[in-house]
């Protein structure tokens, strides 16, 4: 079983001694570089059935706006994919634009704009 959790997450367990005495061990992430995000978003884009093309402005855009409202944060990034998923159900929509991630974020009320 793996648990990910926030920053200090092993000091708030260290309290359940039952609990911390069965954690082989703790590690924390770093945020994902830009090439695992690129490689992580072409994976969400295939996902829902699109192709990222960068050389098309608008995906170069929407990519862009992923990247600076999650920070290489990897669940937010999951979050955030669950709500543009949702997004483009909803509105019958074939392309992930600004408009859709800017949508997701408002969704989840994260970032500013």
């Amino acid at each position: 079983m793996i648990f990910i959790g926030m920053p200090g997450i092993e000091k708030r367990l260290a309290r359940y001694p039952q609990l911390y005495s069965r954690i082989g061990f703790a590690h924390e992430f770093d945020r994902l570089s830009k090439d695992e995000i690129h490689h992580i978003l072409e994976y969400k884009w295939e996902e829902l059935g699109l192709s990222v093309q960068l050389e098309d402005f608008a995906n170069y855009e929407a990519v862009t706006s992923i990247i600076k409202i999650t920070s290489g944060n990897f669940r937010l990034i999951q979050r955030l994919f669950t709500q543009i998923e949702r997004i483009l159900e909803i509105n019958n929509l074939e392309t992930i634009t600004t408009e859709v991630v800017e949508a997701a974020r408002d969704s989840l009320v994260i970032g500013v704009k």
